[in-house]
């Protein structure tokens, strides 16, 4: 886990979440398990009959069919000795960083919260409200622990200690373009293999298809790596990846994986800086959306169809946005466009994981939260958990697979429960499935010389507030070309160029003193 953060950045971070909350929509949720009833682990049968009410605060939305998946969910507890009563808080997207941290600075009492490093996660370590887990974990949590691999339990402690559980399935995100199939097949366009034929095929729409905008981005302070110049670096070849000081971020970086910071304003001839020039081009030119730095979800539009292009967190096209995008254009069709490089090795990964689970101090059934924790990630209870009732919500396949029947019950695992053994994948074509099971292998990839490090970013917690504050005034517009950067970089540097250079300093100087030991 990273630490460091200010606390502008944080408050600007609070709701970053908008960005996954899109991103949700468009994974599809479903699964199920072919095996019989497993006893739970750690569980003893209770004395008594009486459930212990555990509270969960997640964010998203509650699916139609929840409450009748839990209902499930509890009978099984209860046959198996654990008596609980579930009470789920889910908080929109865009709220609920404002809306946990209150609940944790108060002493609410919760017994598992969904925290991120892109959210709070470290400060909220750092202000002591949740409970090391090491010793729980142990005792209760056998099932938990085997279901993660190694590399991701080292990687994803705080100061040696694991403070909250990993949420995740790969070891680096599945990042696409999604594309309108339809108006690319309308006009004669061949399958997209690169990126080059991805933006001719934006000039192409603008041309023959004006009634739809070409291309969309992330404008807002919380979808800042979606901006259109930020998102390059998750195909390009410089192996550009943002920095634990500034983790979403360009300005400060690191390539080449050698633990050198590097420094957007000191390099003229950044790749960063190029990727800005040509999102300045293609917002001149009318390919981005206008209104680019004004619309909340930026991928709303482009799942109702008013937008041909727009970058995600997947390299599946789910259900739900196909059912969307028909909402109002009846044959419309979505495709997943990756440039991903699936040569093992060629990719570099920390580790590091963008979602947890963690227990606050102030719970007053914090063994019963881990107990729970480990029955939901027993086989059985996390396909119905993750994916719903099985014959109803989806249907198991063969190889982990699954196919859905229907959009009920979309609960996405990522908030609480999910893992890498047990998430299935939705049946689809050939290519995606191999990308998929091909980032959830952590051999695939090199490991990251700075893998386990942790900025301490106190000694220059007033650099970091003010280059934060500074950076939400230019970091979007230039990154999605709407100002100019031949006079925007300049700007941008005089105000905050100090800042990020006292920044970039002490993150040098702490990542040298982590790889000499």
């Amino acid at each position: 886990m990273r630490g460091g953060v200010g606390v502008a950045r944080r408050q600007s971070l609070l709701a970053k979440g908008a960005a996954w909350a899109a991103l949700s929509v468009l994974l599809t949720a479903g699964c199920a398990n072919e095996s019989g009833p497993a006893p739970v682990r750690g569980v003893s049968p209770a004395t008594s009959a009486t459930p212990t009410t555990l509270s969960i605060m997640v964010p998203g939305d509650r699916s139609p069919d929840f409450d009748l998946v839990m209902e499930e969910a509890e009978r099984r507890m209860a046959e198996e000795g654990l008596h609980l009563d579930i009470r789920m808080e889910f908080v929109p997207w865009n709220d609920f960083g404002t809306r946990s941290e209150v609940a944790l600075a108060s002493g609410e009492e919760i017994d598992l919260i969904f925290d991120a490093p892109w959210l709070h996660l470290n400060e909220m370590i750092a202000s002591g409200y949740y409970e090391p887990l090491d010793v729980m974990l142990e005792q209760y949590g056998e099932t938990i622990v085997a279901k993660r691999p190694r590399q991701m339990w080292d990687a994803n402690r705080s100061a040696g200690r694991v403070m909250a559980i990993p949420l995740g399935v790969s070891h680096v995100m599945s990042h696409s373009y999604f594309v309108r199939k339809d108006i690319r097949e309308s006009l004669g366009v061949p399958p997209i293999r690169t990126y080059e034929e991805l933006l001719r095929f934006a000039y192409l729409v603008k041309e023959k298809a004006p009634e739809v905008v070409p291309l969309i981005a992330g404008g807002t302070r919380s979808q800042q790596l979606y901006s259109q110049a930020a998102f390059r670096h998750y195909f390009d070849d410089t192996d550009i990846r943002p920095t634990q000081a500034l983790d979403s971020s360009l300005m400060l970086y690191y390539r080449h994986n050698d633990g050198k910071v590097h420094n957007a304003f000191k390099e003229p001839d950044s790749p960063v800086r190029q990727w800005v020039e040509e999102a300045r081009r293609l917002y001149v030119d009318g390919i981005m959306h206008k209104d680019v730095l004004g619309i909340k979800d930026f991928q709303e539009p482009g799942a109702s169809g008013a937008v041909a292009i727009f970058p995600t967190g997947s390299f599946h096209v789910g259900e739900l946005a196909q059912e969307k995008l028909r909402e109002t254009v009846p044959d419309g069709e979505l495709e997943s466009v990756t440039f991903f490089d699936d040569t093992p090795g060629a990719n570099v990964s920390d580790f590091g994981q963008w979602n947890f689970i963690a227990v606050p101090v102030v719970s007053k059934h914090k063994e019963e939260a881990v107990r729970f924790l480990n029955w939901a990630n027993e086989k059985r209870n996390y396909d119905l958990l993750a994916y719903g009732l099985q014959g109803m919500h989806w249907e198991p396949l063969g190889g982990n697979k699954f196919k859905l029947l229907n959009t009920g019950y979309n609960q996405p695992a990522f908030v609480w429960i999910w893992n890498p053994t047990d998430d299935r994948l939705l049946a689809d074509d050939a290519r995606t499935e191999e990308l998929t099971r091909f980032i959830r292998d952590a051999d695939n990839f090199t490991p990251d010389v700075l893998t386990g490090f942790e900025f301490d970013g106190s000694s220059v917690q007033a650099e970091l507030d003010r280059y934060n504050r500074i950076e939400a005034e230019y970091y979007t517009p230039l990154f999605n070309g709407v100002i100019d950067p031949a006079s925007a970089w300049a700007a941008f540097e005089a105000e905050a160029g100090p800042a990020l250079e006292a920044i970039e300093r002490e993150l040098q100087r702490q990542a040298d003193a982590f790889m000499r030991k």
